[in-house]
Formats: structure tokens, sequence, C-alpha cells
């Protein structure tokens, strides 16, 4: 590595999951959270739990995909099902839909992180994510959930390089929207209708 920011800013969160001791990370498989997910079991072992958040939200797969990697490395990994157009007021598509998700799916990872006796959990945000509207972040202060790529600086360009060096296989992954994006606020989401963007 010949960027010493990028070194330090790679130490920082190596120091970061020292500091906890444990952590668990949600987990989707993108090329954000395999390296969070990477460098904490590097640092921790079997003191790290993955937590993937399955729903017809999320391309299946993407699902396997985070399934087979954690496979491979060695990773515990939970599942936790979840129902979106179950979620009170998701389906009617505000502009809070985001919000409204994001604080059901890390109320569920944070409480099974807690039954394991694991009391820091980080997601995968990191510093370009600060520019946009983006409600969901709000979900994640209020659960008081970490972000670690972000408080040490990462932005998406440097996690795939970093990525790339160590050999994980999603350095070059394009981003995956969740399938509720595709659609205009205010349009009611359907479960036909999340279907119908998968396969397009």
């Amino acid at each position: 590595m010949s960027d010493p920011a990028l070194e330090n800013r790679l130490s920082a969160l190596r120091k970061f999951f020292r500091l906890y001791g444990s952590a668990a990370i949600a987990f989707s498989g993108g090329v954000d959270s395999t390296f969070l997910l990477k460098v904490a079991h590097d640092e921790l072992g079997e003191k790290v739990l993955a937590v993937s958040a399955v729903s017809i939200l999320s391309p299946k797969r993407e699902t396997e995909a985070a399934a087979a990697f954690c496979k491979k490395e060695g990773i515990r990994l939970v599942t936790i099902q979840i129902d979106p157009l179950k979620i009170p007021g998701f389906k009617n598509n505000p502009e809070n839909r985001c919000y409204i998700c994001k604080k059901e799916i890390f109320s569920k990872i944070r409480s099974l992180a807690f039954e394991n006796g694991i009391y820091t959990v980080c997601d995968g945000s990191n510093a370009d994510d600060t520019g946009d509207y983006r409600p969901g972040m709000q979900a994640l202060r209020e659960l008081c959930i970490k972000s670690p790529l972000l408080e040490c600086g990462f932005t998406k360009s440097e996690i795939r390089e970093l990525s790339k060096e160590i050999g994980l296989p999603s350095w070059n992954k394009p981003s995956a929207a969740c399938l509720a994006s595709r659609f205009v606020y205010g349009e009611e989401i359907t479960a036909e209708k999340l279907q119908m963007v998968e396969n397009a």
C-alpha cells in the first residue's frame, strides 16, 4: 500500500474492532459490507457475527453470494427474514421509506446481536454516503449503529482499491440498489411490482 493516508485509515479501522472486542456486521454481500466484514473477522475471528437481512427487496443472487462468502471465509452467518410490506407505512412508499425499513431491519439485527452477547452493531456506510438525501442514516443514529468505514473516512473508491489488494471478489462488484428505490415516492409498492423489477 503506497498511500500513507489510506494506510492510516486501515490501521484506524483495525483498531476500532480491537477496541470493541466483538461486533455484529450487517452484511449484504456488497463492496462495503464485504470489506468491513473481512477486516472485522481478521481482527476478531469468532467474535464476529455476520447478519444478513433477507427480503423481497434483496435480489436472490445477492443473498446467495453473501452466504457463499461467509462459508468460504469461515464466518458465522445468521439470516433474518424481513417482510417489508408488513412494516407499517412502507408500502405507501413515502419519502422516509428508507428510514422506516432500516429502523425495522436494524432493530432486529441489534436484538439478535444482543442475544448473542454482542453489543457493537456495524453497517457499511462510507464517507460518500453523507452527501445525498439518506433518511436511513437517521435510523442508524437512533439505534446507535456504528459506521466504522464512515468514521475512518473511507470512500467507495478506496474500499474498492483495498478490496482488490486483499483479494476480495467484491472489489469490482456493481452497486446493488434496493429494489424499492426503483419506484417514485408515493407509488404503492407491491410484491408483484418488486418481482417484475428483479426479473427485468
